[in-house]
């Protein structure tokens, strides 16, 4: 049997690559690591975490802004001074940064280098001259921001994730190209600091993987706290001069349009990073959209697997945790699970939150056609949103004809934590005319999802044979 340097190198330090390497280590193997970058990957340095922070410090300023809302006034004006803005965004991620530094790592017995590495055979991978082996590798290389093909692009100064949060000072106006989680996220928290901001989206909505009703009444209300979306537009041309940037767009009847300011924020997708890995070296095939895998998340190369973000289908830090301890166990272990991805959720942290799990209404009705049930249960009906003064948002739940949990989407205060109690739910398969019998916190924001599992209940129980009977021999 060959003799190898590791039983496994991973290839990323990111959310992936490093809960890989925790789980191969408890397993007793050796195991190296090769961060190109910072440990930590994109979700701690230019994802994730900075733009929580920032969406916090937003979320500050406008409710100053509404103190009168808390039967609160002040004396003179208020003004915010947004100047320390993204020094404070840049220290929360140093904070973070530091909960898994590289000694904390080395000390668990697991080799970390920093560097590009390459592949030259399927175990074999060069980086700075040096050729090191391992039995199994892990690639968990994550994604980087995917630059759209745009007239004039290459000679316009812009900004990605990867950048926007080294600003020094705020601008004082900007453009964000792309209506998805990270545009929308991002365009909020800056309107709320005082940019002037304009989103501009190529679909008919933003947030086009959403539930479109919720969706809707998300843009509805960043609209009226004065944030610009502009839907059904192509970006075609940008230009810029010394003081600001324009980017031409063409609406669906061909007119064009030119919006100007003095920033442009580049939000239209991401791409796997797969270049210079010498892929092909490794017999591992990939495509534009990630490296191909099978349902154990191994590639071509059967000693090789792949996770995160650089493989997809879905590019969140908890999925691509998820896949690595599948990858991780599959590659090491007798027994190989399958990745299963009926239970994936998410969440847009705008203010509101939008939550997502499952089966949108468009895609439930597309699957069960009318044999649907869809709940909905206001926030304004909540006792606790009313005392915070946040009634505004929405539960959504789906339920085929069983009453079985099929899809659930919460538009509101905590919408990414209450949706936790319907995850369980449909994971372990619990219909949903029985939350309500587990005793619930008052006052909670978990009355959106305890409240109409009751009225389900209720009126399941008004539809039996039985009950329908025994009020017929009562009356």
């Amino acid at each position: 049997m060959a003799k190898f340097d590791y039983d496994l190198i991973i290839l990323g330090g990111g959310a992936a690559g490093l809960v890989a390497s925790k789980v191969a280590r408890g397993f007793g193997k050796s195991v190296a690591v090769i961060e190109k970058g910072k440990l930590g990957g994109e979700c701690t340095n230019f994802g994730c975490v900075p733009s929580k922070a920032l969406i916090r410090t937003a979320k500050a300023a406008h409710e100053l802004k509404h103190l009168d809302t808390l039967g609160l006034r002040t004396d003179a004006p208020i003004s915010v001074n947004t100047g320390g803005v993204m020094q404070h965004v840049r220290s929360i991620v140093e904070k973070v940064y530091n909960t898994h530094l590289p000694a904390s790592f080395k000390a668990l017995g697991i080799d970390l280098s920093f560097g590009t590495p390459r592949f030259t055979d399927n175990h074999t991978v060069v980086m700075d001259g040096k050729a090191v082996t391992a039995n199994k590798i892990i690639i968990a290389t994550g994604s980087s921001p995917l630059i759209p093909v745009i007239e004039g692009i290459d000679k316009t100064p812009y900004l990605t994730n990867n950048t926007v949060f080294s600003l020094d000072t705020l601008p004082r106006s900007m453009v964000v190209l792309g209506g998805g989680p990270i545009g929308i996220e991002l365009a909020s928290a800056f309107n709320r600091l005082g940019v002037e901001t304009t989103v501009v989206e190529k679909f008919d909505r933003i947030l086009f993987r959403e539930d479109r009703e919720l969706s809707e009444m998300l843009a509805g209300k960043m609209r009226g706290e004065g944030l610009n979306i502009i839907t059904s537009a192509k970006a075609v041309k940008l230009s810029a001069d010394k003081s600001q940037i324009t980017l031409t767009v063409e609406t669906q009847n061909g007119q064009r349009k030119d919006i100007s300011a003095q920033s442009i924020f580049i939000a239209s997708g991401r791409k796997p990073n797969t270049d210079e890995l010498g892929l092909e070296k490794a017999g591992v095939r990939y495509n534009s959209n990630g490296i191909e895998v099978d349902e154990w998340l191994r590639t071509a190369a059967d000693n090789i697997y792949a996770c995160g973000d650089v493989t997809g289908p879905y590019r969140f830090s908890h999925m691509a945790e998820y896949q690595s301890i599948l990858a991780c166990t599959n590659a090491f272990l007798p027994v190989k699970r399958r990745a299963d991805y009926s239970d994936a959720i998410w969440s847009t942290f705008t203010d509101p939150e939008l939550a997502h799990a499952g089966f949108t209404e468009e895609e439930a009705r597309a699957t069960h056609g009318d044999e649907i049930d869809v709940l909905r249960f206001d926030y304004s009906k909540i006792d606790r949103a009313r005392t915070d003064i946040e009634e505004f948002g929405m539960s959504k739940i789906i339920l085929d004809k069983k009453g079985k949990i099929i899809g659930a989407h919460i538009l509101g205060m905590h919408a990414s934590e209450v949706l936790h109690e319907i995850q369980l739910a449909k994971h372990f398969n619990i219909p949903f005319g029985r939350i309500w019998q587990a005793i619930h916190l008052y006052p909670s924001y978990s009355d959106v999802i305890r409240q109409p599992s009751k009225y389900h209940y209720a009126a399941k129980m008004g539809n039996n044979p039985f009950i329908k009977l025994l009020k017929k021999f009562m009356r």
